[in-house]
């Protein structure tokens, strides 16, 4: 798997088949968004809907958006934000991890998450947050399961709706068991 940054066009636009692909992914999470209410019907989202949604995530210098594609296909997306709005948030948050729903349970998520961690760990962040709706069973046991803890609970600040922070300090991490030598 490997993160490829969105590009708008000069227009300021999606490219066309990307934005099928990303329209794709989210509408396969429709039951997330059923809980999110980020749109209107979770079971018709619009490439237009998708285009908006991104395009004003990225009017923020600070938001990255990130393509996970593995063998060529789009996997997932993850939406990254190195600076808070609030000054006394000193950490860098994933607004959005997402895996097209058919791939759940096959490890892309976790997959993700490490790849965005190494990528905030190599620009010099030494810890992550993140806000789970707290509706949102499936995800708070997702992120916990890869070591976020709770640190607060608050409203979001679009849509007011109650979330838990989590956080995770970015170690530096440990040898890949892949890479180790064979005992033997």
């Amino acid at each position: 798997m490997f993160l490829d940054p969105l590009r708008l066009s000069p227009d300021g636009d999606l490219p066309g088949p990307v934005l099928t692909e990303v329209t794709a992914l989210y509408a396969s999470n429709h039951a997330f968004h059923a809980l999110s209410g980020d749109f209107p019907d979770p079971y018709d989202i619009r490439p237009e809907q998708v285009a908006a949604e991104l395009a004003r995530e990225l009017t923020d210098p600070h938001t990255e958006v990130l393509l996970a594609r593995e063998k060529g296909l789009l996997v997932g997306i993850a939406v990254t934000l190195s600076e808070h709005p609030d000054p006394a948030d000193p950490d860098p948050w994933i607004g959005l991890l997402m895996v097209d729903a058919s791939l759940h349970g096959l490890g892309h998520g976790r997959r993700l998450a490490s790849l965005v961690e190494d990528r905030l760990r190599a620009a010099g962040h030494t810890a992550v947050r993140l806000a789970v709706l707290e509706d949102n069973a499936q995800g708070l046991a997702f992120w916990t399961a890869l070591g976020y803890t709770e640190i607060d609970r608050r409203r979001d600040r679009e849509l007011g709706r109650p979330c838990r922070v989590l956080r995770k300090p970015l170690t530096a991490p440990g040898p890949d068991p892949a890479q180790e030598p064979d005992p033997a």
